[in-house]
């Protein structure tokens, strides 16, 4: 299929995660999901994948969405489009304080609520900090409460990610679950390193003492749709560079390396940890393979820019004014999925470059963004 626009992309998208995820939304079918930060990146995917699975299910079997944000940046547009459906409600909540009184039942929760990106975590470090734990502390106090009341949840997934594990040592490199990390405690990431690891504390100890379902994702790079251009992460600033028609810039020798996984294939993966993932345990979502260097992405992506936008820069390495830019950066970062592959059914299957044209044909039509 030729690929013309940005709704090209986002039917392409919503067939393949419904077709990977029958057996997962059937068993969420007439209930409820809480999403916290579903105004975010895999907020979008995440709801726009249930609304779409909604689109030919009886009112019984539809899934009802709640919208938790703080909407800092205002309700996206995506957002405000959809906010007239009967299944989806968005209350403007900011998870550092605690849960709205009344807010009802949810059978199934996922926390999302959090900064991402390392320039802004970095800028909000006590935000950033504050939503990974004390916001997770008020949404797993709320499981307790629920199964006290006689409403236990069915699912509950706290967004991890992978930036746990640090800086791997080659050895560790695939890495799976079971590496323990190599990450400082006081560096210029540590607000969201250390505060994810312990957000995966305090789910593991929920889990045990209280019996709850509660399961933990480790995204590994995800990008796509969604994702703002202004994000400040690596693939959407070389898509602002070439679309802007400017050169590359690179702020590196261009030789550290990561597996990117697009984001149809990392919300198959995040809806089978929330429904089927084991109690207290956490799960990579990303690929294997390729790993490609920095300068390997840049090569991609001005080749999908050169083959559909007629884009003819070239890649320029220099250093950042950020003196903490690359501190305590990963120089490696690759899962080993065994363990979501075997549980789970987790099987990754778009490649990086039919990943990035999709992403570049989305942003050819999303290129104003508010600062994220």
């Amino acid at each position: 299929m030729e690929i013309k626009g940005s709704n090209d992309v986002l039917n392409l998208d919503m067939e393949h995660i419904n077709s990977s995820l029958k057996d997962e939304f059937e068993q969420m079918a007439g209930k409820s999901l809480l999403i916290t930060g579903g105004a975010g990146f895999l907020g979008y995917y995440l709801v726009q994948s249930i609304l779409y699975w909604n689109r030919n299910k009886t009112n019984e079997d539809k899934i009802k969405i709640t919208v938790y944000d703080n909407y800092i940046r205002g309700v996206p547009e995506w957002l405000t489009s959809i906010e007239q459906n009967e299944f989806i409600k968005l209350v403007k909540h900011d998870i550092i304080n605690p849960l709205p009184k009344n807010m009802g039942s949810f059978e199934f929760i996922i926390h999302a609520a959090s900064i991402a990106s390392p320039h802004y975590y970095r800028k909000y470090p006590l935000q950033t900090m504050d939503a990974n734990v004390g916001g997770l502390r008020f949404l797993l106090e709320y499981a307790r409460e629920q199964k006290v009341k006689g409403n236990p949840i069915e699912g509950f997934l706290f967004f991890s990610t992978s930036e746990i594990y640090g800086d791997p040592d080659p050895d560790n490199i695939p890495t799976a679950e079971t590496y323990r990390g190599n990450v400082s405690c006081t560096g210029p990431r540590a607000c969201y390193d250390e505060s994810k690891r312990f957000g995966e504390t305090l789910c593991v100890t929920y889990a045990q003492q209280f019996d709850l379902p509660i399961s933990i994702a480790r995204p590994f790079n995800n990008y796509g749709p969604g994702l703002k251009i202004t994000d400040k992460r690596v693939i959407p600033d070389f898509m602002r560079d070439v679309l802007s028609n400017h050169d590359i810039i690179m702020y590196s020798n261009g030789s550290p390396s990561r597996t990117f996984c697009y984001i149809a294939d990392a919300i198959n993966g995040y809806f089978k940890v929330l429904v089927n993932g084991k109690k207290g345990e956490a799960y990579n979502i990303g690929v294997e393979k390729p790993e490609v260097s920095m300068k390997e992405l840049a090569d991609i992506i001005t080749g999908v820019a050169a083959k559909h936008a007629d884009y003819n820069g070239k890649v320029i390495q220099t250093e950042s004014s950020d003196l903490n830019y690359l501190v305590d950066n990963p120089y490696r970062r690759c899962p080993d999925i065994t363990k979501a592959r075997t549980d789970l059914g987790y099987t990754p299957q778009i490649t990086i470059e039919e990943g990035l044209l999709r992403t570049f044909v989305w942003y050819m039509e999303n290129q104003e963004a508010v600062e994220a």
